[in-house]
């Protein structure tokens, strides 16, 4: 987004955000009576056997009265709905339209000889592209090569965008080679998944694993056991990634019916630094390039000269993807983007949710007793009310970005998280919901549109070593919403 169009921007949005504060603040009344939970969701609520007391639930017509409220200001943990917090901000500080652009640089004044050198390193300048994939670099490599560069002295990557943001995968489930647990990185590419592909040989009866991008770091030991038969589903297999010393070792195991095909699993086998290292290396090498030194950080110059460039998705783009498939990395790089660009560079997700915070206050969103730490929900510590997340949402509805917003969200009964959840006629396609799921947590937000024609907000927090019990309750609140 260019200077100019950005101040237009923001200038918009200073006045979309004081003109939904003011609407929120006026337009909204609580309804009496709007504490307890009607008669016909009562009988499911005690189905769960959970005690009231772990229940947080703010159920409203969007602009228009409360329905229920139960201790709707009680802090929760709300798992990946927190999601919701992270790409509503986004989307209206940042705007629809607002992309990432990776660069390729020079020094300024930099040639490249008779023979493809390229005179000082090549700079890559980071933009904390959360949708950053390999046939992307592809491209930029290639043109590199457009341009006659051939050979390269060495790289240096600029993350400066974003500060320390590296976590330790493991830290949260002690899965640390699940592509869920991904650390984020200015300089991500495919998430810093290593794809493990596992290629029929049908004369053999055999299975053969490849690895995707092949490093010298990384390896496979162990084989599946072939089996002949009828393919009846995706093969479930084992892959798990060990150090052993200065390499990581991917063990798989089990077993795989010949008939299923290629088929391919996911996983993290190292840094994000060296996962991208590794990529560049194997393209550029692909597409007879060389590299006489190797891969560093640094600054890219101020000036530098721009050789070759991508921009990704929209943000709207984005979003979809965050939402409706729960992606975990995703929505901890908008959250830091979020915070570079209201914050300055040096993104954190300390700054991110400041960025938050700012976003809803200038809204009228009240977020006493939230805490926003990565903007994922993959956390124990994120917290936040129902309350004050109906009225974000209840913003949203009300925002010319409404349909952007809603649109990222999965449709009951059709995509994302909830696709094979709520398929009767009288709920299939009528919301638009976020699911949350953790260990002790369950929540769901979205909207419902009734049989009236009416648009309903809901949002539903259970923390309780039992909350897994909730989910009849939930579908049956979905299920009262879209008869009303």
């Amino acid at each position: 987004m260019q200077l100019a169009g950005r101040m237009r921007w923001k200038s918009w949005r200073r006045r979309l955000g004081a003109g939904l504060a003011a609407c929120l603040l006026a337009g909204v009344s609580l309804g009496a009576g709007a504490q307890a939970l009607p008669p016909e969701l009562q009988k499911a609520w005690t189905a769960t056997k959970l005690p009231m007391s772990s229940l947080s639930l703010e159920v409203r017509e969007a602009g228009g009265p409360v329905l229920v409220r139960i201790q709707a200001d009680e802090p929760r943990n709300p798992a990946s709905v927190m999601k919701t917090v992270t790409t509503w901000t986004a989307l209206s500080a940042l705007g629809p339209d607002y992309t990432w652009r990776t660069r390729f640089l020079s020094d300024p004044g930099a040639r490249v000889d008779d023979q493809g050198t390229l005179q000082g390193p090549l700079y890559v300048q980071a933009a904390g592209d959360p949708w950053f994939r390999q046939e992307d670099l592809w491209n930029m490599l290639r043109e590199l090569r457009l341009r006659g560069v051939k050979n390269l002295s060495e790289v240096v990557v600029d993350r400066g965008l974003f500060g320390d943001v590296a976590i330790d995968p493991g830290s949260f489930d002690d899965a640390p080679d699940r592509p869920y647990n991904a650390s984020p990185d200015a300089m991500m590419v495919n998430f810093g998944a290593t794809r493990l592909v596992f290629l029929p040989d049908a004369k053999a009866r055999q299975w053969i694993p490849v690895l995707d991008p092949p490093t010298r770091d990384v390896r496979v030991d162990g084989k599946l056991e072939w089996l002949d038969g009828v393919c009846k589903g995706s093969p479930i297999v084992a892959a798990d990634v060990r150090p052993e010393g200065p390499q990581s070792v991917i063990r798989v195991s089990g077993k795989a019916v010949g008939s299923c095909g290629e088929f391919s699993v996911y996983r993290l086998a190292g840094k994000q630094g060296d996962h991208f290292e590794a990529l560049f290396r194997l393209l550029w090498r692909e597409l007879g390039g060389t590299l006489s030194r190797g891969v560093r950080e640094g600054r890219a110059p101020a000036k530098g000269a721009v050789l070759a460039w991508h921009d990704s998705p929209s943000l709207a783009d984005v979003i979809r993807q965050i939402n409706k498939h729960s992606n975990n990395v995703m929505a901890r790089m908008t959250l830091l983007t979020l915070g570079a660009e209201l914050n300055g560079s040096g993104a954190t997700p300390e700054s991110g949710g400041q960025a938050v915070r700012q976003v809803l206050k200038n809204q009228g969103v009240d977020t006493t007793g939230w805490t926003l730490d990565n903007g994922s929900g993959l956390s124990r510590q994120g917290r936040i009310t129902a309350r004050g997340l109906a009225q974000m949402l209840d913003v949203a509805w009300r925002s010319p970005m409404m349909p952007e917003f809603v649109s990222s969200l999965a449709i009951s009964g059709v995509d994302g998280t909830v696709r094979r959840r709520l398929r009767s006629e009288d709920t299939r396609g009528q919301a638009h919901l976020k699911t949350g799921t953790l260990r002790d947590s369950r929540a769901l937000a979205g909207y419902v549109r009734g049989a009236s024609g009416k648009r309903y907000i809901l949002v539903s927090l259970v923390n309780n070593p039992g909350a897994a019990a909730v989910r009849p309750f939930d579908d049956a609140l979905v299920e009262w919403l879209a008869a009303r």
